[in-house]
């Protein structure tokens, strides 16, 4: 697919220093427990896409232990 022809989203992130991203869709949603890690569900038409995952809320020392 030709992305000047496609539609995305701009969107703008703050990690030590800026960077600006390019996405065709954003979702958000909470991180559910499995086993020892975590994990999000996203739609099967992502199957085989990349994608970057993006913290939103700080991390506190109890929930890294």
């Amino acid at each position: 697919m030709d992305e000047s022809k496609s539609r995305f989203t701009k969107i703008r992130i703050s990690i030590e220093g800026s960077e600006e991203l390019r996405a065709y869709d954003v979702l958000e949603k909470e991180v559910k427990k499995t086993g020892n890690s975590g994990r999000i569900y996203v739609p099967p038409a992502w199957i085989g896409k990349r994608v970057k995952v993006i913290l939103l809320d700080p991390l506190n020392e109890v929930d890294e232990g």
